[in-house]
């Protein structure tokens, strides 16, 4: 089976349904929920357990995979025969998930190539199936690679919060800092650029924040309808199904060339910084 096998983690946000029909392997990040550490999936921790947790005031944190973990992915893999790697993951910028592939990639059996993605949940995942199709059809990695980059880079993804509180707990929010006090009391949106979460707008009711996430999005798919003969969408959102089929509703309405949205709730992990009742948005225009 020589060929190239592509590689992402959880946060992602594939599931195992659409990883396992692309043939990706999943390296899951954890979860910790008052002390107890468990590795990211449907069948070991969800992303509703975490707002259910975070709802009720329990410890809930995170971590990056080992480079343990890595090691067994890329090993099994060259097991099956694969001849190379491209390995997928959260923006380095966000986690120390890239820095944990690299150390394993120094001494897996085969060659792997590692990939920051800059970005998080389908933003990178839209990259990876794009790259595990490419793969599929015999290209090496370095092509696949460079076409990963592209599309990651080519996804726009904001999003609304209900409070920056749980993005500060975990330090994530890098340049959103500068919104903490005032920021916290209302409806932030931000937005990932340059590998960072960003805010760029405050809102002061979730109804403002949505109408504005419905113009960000029209707007987004307008950009990647002038640059891309397909575009892919998808709706993230934790604890928050509600907003999330409102939001797709209004896009419908007004785009009449949408195709097929996704709704799905964001990876665990993600939702643990990001909190309940958080609706993100994906636009992923395909790349040559």
């Amino acid at each position: 089976m020589a060929g190239v096998a592509v590689v992402t983690d959880s946060t992602a946000s594939l599931g195992s349904l659409r990883a396992d029909r692309a043939g990706v392997g999943v390296v899951p990040l954890q979860v910790v929920i008052d002390g107890i550490s468990r590795p990211e999936s449907e069948e070991s921790v969800t992303p509703a357990e975490v707002a259910r947790a975070l709802r009720a005031r329990k410890r809930v944190s995170t971590s990056r995979p080992s480079p343990e973990a890595f090691k067994i992915m890329y090993e099994g893999l060259a097991e099956r025969g694969y001849a190379e790697v491209v390995s997928v993951h959260l923006s380095s910028r966000i986690s120390g998930t890239c820095e944990a592939a690299e150390v394993a990639a120094r001494t897996a059996p085969i060659a792997v190539t590692v990939v920051d993605s800059g970005t998080m949940a389908m933003a990178a995942g839209f990259a990876v199936l794009a790259g595990a199709d490419l793969a599929s059809r015999g290209a090496g990695a370095a092509e696949v690679s460079e076409l990963v980059r592209r599309r990651a880079a080519a996804s726009e993804i904001f999003f609304y919060v209900d409070t920056l509180e749980y993005l500060r707990r975990g330090g994530r929010i890098g340049a959103a800092a500068a919104m903490l006090g005032s920021a916290l009391s209302v409806k932030p949106l931000l937005r990932v650029t340059g590998g960072e979460i960003r805010p760029f707008e405050r809102v002061r009711t979730t109804s403002k924040a949505m109408l504005r996430m419905e113009e960000l999005g029209v707007a987004a798919l307008a950009r990647a309808a002038g640059s891309a003969a397909a575009v892919e969408v998808e709706i993230h959102h934790l604890d928050n199904r509600e907003c999330a089929e409102h939001l797709l509703q209004r896009l419908r309405g007004r785009v009449s060339t949408l195709g097929e949205i996704t709704i799905s709730e964001v990876s665990a992990v993600l939702g643990v910084h990001a909190g309940p009742g958080t609706v993100g948005l994906v636009v992923s225009p395909a790349v040559p």
